[in-house]
């Protein structure tokens, strides 16, 4: 077809590595029962760890991801001559209407959160220096703004000392008996304060504006693309940061009590806390991810590259999790909330996503890109010449 454009190859390493956030991504959500756990908390074990020690970690990934998908998009325009700026800025204006309608039916989606933020690293593409970006990023990882509001804390200020907006919630009584039009009406309204503020005061925009970065400049400096040459950082990076986490996650009570509480409100303490959780969270993930690059590059790769496709459809996946389970759960459905029990909806949960690997490899087969992937991608060119179907192999 005249115009039309042409599929390009995906690194299957970073393929592996979104297909492992967006389970993790999932696994948070089937432990927090797409939110409903925080209206009635009942600690289990097996809940317990998955929020500890998945929660913000397979996120985290996702957002360092993103900002790779940014630089390989626009480095692949700039290779043509051209400059991907404005397209991607209405890429990322298509992501938003995606996540409205995703938010809908689930106040937790992400999309919302990713695509304004997504919009701050195109200036910063125009910074050629690597270091300055590693430094703009080290800077928002560290949270000054939060250090600063404990310290105001501590020096007895009101706004510091203020309860935070996101712990109020909001009200869960749509979900667990309204019918889907309450759902939806509070998902789109109401539901959403809580979700940003969550962002904004435990300081997540930050921390994802700084992931984005990263991602960006692994791209750039070809960590993916090349990995022998990086063997050996990757080797000493994974025992940095593995040290690193075990000494937050050891040492953390004694963190947080640096923060002089006993001569203050309580809030130099939660917002010590929050530091201290979050840089938890950048450290696992560095983790998980080299320890997933070494088993990719190494033996278990022909095992790992099953989860390509499903790597290559996180976006349509992510959504279709919610389509499916949110309705499990709230109780215009099968109000799963009152009877579910954690281990028996791990156990489905894992069995729904082995269920979606299977349908991302029969669905790739047919088709060059996931469904929502493709209405993205035609939607950010403005061209249904984006090729969908693969032809038929024509056997001589």
């Amino acid at each position: 077809m005249p115009g039309q454009i042409t599929p390009v190859a995906r690194n299957e390493a970073v393929d592996v590595l979104r297909a492992f956030a967006i389970f993790g991504v999932f696994a948070v959500h089937i432990a927090d029962q797409f939110e409903l756990y925080y209206a009635h908390m009942t600690p289990g074990p097996l809940t317990g760890f998955v929020l500890t020690y998945i929660m913000g970690k397979s996120f985290s990934l996702l957002a360092l991801c993103f900002g790779l998908s940014f630089f390989v998009l626009m480095d692949r325009e700039a290779h043509k001559g051209g400059d991907f700026s404005g397209r991607f800025a209405w890429r990322m204006v298509v992501l938003a209407i995606i996540g409205v309608a995703h938010s809908a039916l689930y106040r937790g989606d992400v999309l919302t959160v990713l695509a304004p933020i997504g919009l701050v690293l195109i200036p910063f593409h125009r910074v050629r220096q690597n270091w300055v970006l590693v430094a703009i990023a080290a800077i928002l990882i560290l949270q000054p703004f939060i250090f600063y509001q404990i310290f105001s804390a501590v020096s007895g200020a009101d706004w510091a000392n203020a309860k935070p907006n996101f712990w109020n919630g909001g009200s869960f009584e749509a979900y667990k008996y309204g019918t889907f039009i309450d759902v939806i009406r509070y998902n789109l309204f109401e539901g959403q304060y809580p979700k940003w503020w969550f962002f904004l005061e435990t300081g997540r925009v930050a921390q994802i504006a700084g992931l984005f970065l990263i991602g960006m400049v692994l791209g750039r400096i070809g960590f993916f693309d090349q990995p022998q040459r990086y063997a050996t950082a990757r080797r000493i990076w994974l025992v940095i940061l593995a040290a690193v986490s075990a000494g937050l996650i050891i040492y953390k009570p004694a963190l947080i009590a640096l923060a002089p509480t006993a001569q203050s409100p309580v809030m130099a303490g939660a917002l010590s806390n929050m530091i201290v959780s979050g840089w938890t969270d950048l450290t696992l993930m560095g983790v998980y991810m080299l320890v997933i690059l070494e088993l990719f590059y190494g033996f278990a790769g022909p095992a790992l590259r099953v989860l390509v496709p499903a790597g290559r459809m996180t976006l349509s996946l992510y959504v279709f999790q919610a389509v499916v389970w949110v309705p499990v759960y709230y109780g215009f459905g099968l109000g799963g909330w009152e009877w579910l029990t954690p281990p028996v909806a791990m156990l489905w949960g894992a069995a729904f996503f082995v269920a979606e690997i299977a349908f991302a490899h029969l669905w790739l087969k047919r088709f060059y890109y996931g469904p929502l992937e493709w209405l993205w991608r035609a939607a950010t060119q403005m061209s249904v010449n984006v090729p969908f179907r693969r032809k038929a192999e024509v056997r001589p």
